[in-house]
């Protein structure tokens, strides 16, 4: 695979994995959307199916990685080229701040209604907006940060730390395990789908203390296109928090390579 390749794969793939996967969340806790209260399977699945879509999409170019934890494992594994880590990187992040977009293009009238009515809504990442628009700290979070990046129900940094590299160990070991780190070029029709379960039960299982970001560019990404966007009453980006969904997935990452490293290879 070529850098271009990699890099376009990769933008493609992240973008489409945030668009769907942030945009489950906002039509979940936008309380004009249809699927308002659908709550947390809607939730799961949904990103699920992000992965499986994006999944698809990015796999010919670039082996659908989609996740820097995930390439950092397979560098590891030496499933994927140190050379290529950079390029990777790039991509991802690039994809992330795309998708995000993309979610409030397609939500933008239902933020608008979200953020200036003062009615007190609920839901992840929610918060009351009546109180919100009269005492919210300049940095605390906004009412729909949890639309764009994670965010604890406890703030407790050892555990929060600790959720977010047990959970990314998981889905990387996952990936390991069935191949990707074989030949670089992709799990197959099968493995994709298993992914995606995998994705499915991770949330189910260990997505209620932080919202399992499981994905440094998932995450940072988006948050910083919430911190940019012209979103009335949003509050602040919880950039407090910001660097344990970036640092728990990288540990976890090199936490299933060495693992893979040791029992599998």
């Amino acid at each position: 695979m070529s850098s271009s390749d990699i890099f376009i794969g990769e933008t493609i793939g992240t973008a489409v994995l945030i668009l769907l996967g942030g945009g489950v969340v906002a039509g979940v806790v936008l309380k004009r959307s249809k699927a308002f209260g659908a709550g947390w399977l809607a939730i799961t699945f949904g990103w699920g199916f992000a992965v499986l879509t994006a999944a698809y999409i990015s796999a010919p170019l670039s082996g659908a990685h989609l996740n820097p934890a995930v390439t950092l494992g397979l560098a590891i594994t030496d499933g994927t080229e140190w050379k290529d880590v950079p390029v990777y990187l790039l991509g991802q992040m690039t994809g992330a701040f795309i998708g995000a977009i993309l979610v409030w293009l397609a939500y933008l009238g239902h933020f608008q209604a979200h953020l200036t009515d003062r009615e007190i809504v609920g839901g992840p990442g929610a918060q009351d907006t009546a109180a919100a628009d009269v005492k919210q700290a300049a940095g605390s979070a906004g009412p729909v940060l949890g639309v764009f990046s994670t965010g604890p129900e406890i703030r407790n940094t050892v555990q929060n730390l600790l959720t977010e590299i047990i959970g990314t160990a998981v889905l990387v070991l996952a990936i390991l395990t069935q191949g990707l780190n074989g030949n670089g070029n992709g799990l197959g029709t099968i493995g994709v789908l298993i992914t995606a379960l995998v994705v499915v039960g991770i949330g189910l299982s260990l997505g209620g203390p932080t919202g399992y970001a499981i994905n440094p560019a998932r995450d940072l990404g988006p948050r910083i296109a919430h911190a940019l966007l012209p979103l009335p009453n949003k509050g602040g980006s919880d950039w407090g928090y910001a660097w344990i969904p970036v640092a728990g997935p990288l540990l976890g990452g090199v936490l299933a390579g060495g693992i893979f490293e040791i029992a599998f290879a």
